[in-house]
């Protein structure tokens, strides 16, 4: 089941249980993927594709999160984190700090880098390994981490 079907079956399953948030985050997955279909001029998009826009719509409503509540709007705030929510449904499983960290060490030994000028190296030889599973700014805090 690709997906999108399963996004299929569960927008109509918040239609029955009459669940509108749920059912909004849902058409606008939906429609944001295949938006990108559209823009790679495909008609399916393969799974990497489907997580990169997976993550990127998680990454938009943490980052509106947060600046939600540096304004101190608690009700835009409140509304951003149920959709955060309903969006890691659909998100890959996140990698723990430890299992993170791991695939940090390992890279950096593998790629052989030994300082911080090797940085753009280590990372671009992490972040296909860690698509969608973790967060650009923890592999970033662990690669500087033992590079310096």
């Amino acid at each position: 089941m690709t997906l999108l079907d399963r996004l299929n079956e569960d927008m109509k399953q918040a239609m029955r249980a009459k669940e509108k948030e749920e059912l909004s985050v849902i058409r606008m997955l939906k429609a944001a993927l295949q938006n990108e279909a559209i823009h790679q001029g495909v008609k399916d998009l393969t799974p990497d594709d489907e997580v990169t826009v997976i993550s990127r719509e998680l990454k938009q409503r943490r980052d509106s999160l947060s600046e939600f509540e540096k304004a101190g709007r608690s009700d835009l705030s409140d509304k951003v984190r149920s959709e955060i929510v309903i969006v890691e449904d659909y998100a890959p499983k996140q990698l723990t700090p430890e299992e993170l960290e791991n695939i940090v060490k390992a890279t950096i030994e593998e790629v052989g880098a030994s300082t911080k000028a090797d940085f753009g190296k280590v990372m671009s030889a992490i972040m296909p390994k860690v698509k969608g599973k973790a967060d650009g700014g923890a592999v970033n805090q662990f690669v500087k981490k033992y590079l310096s």
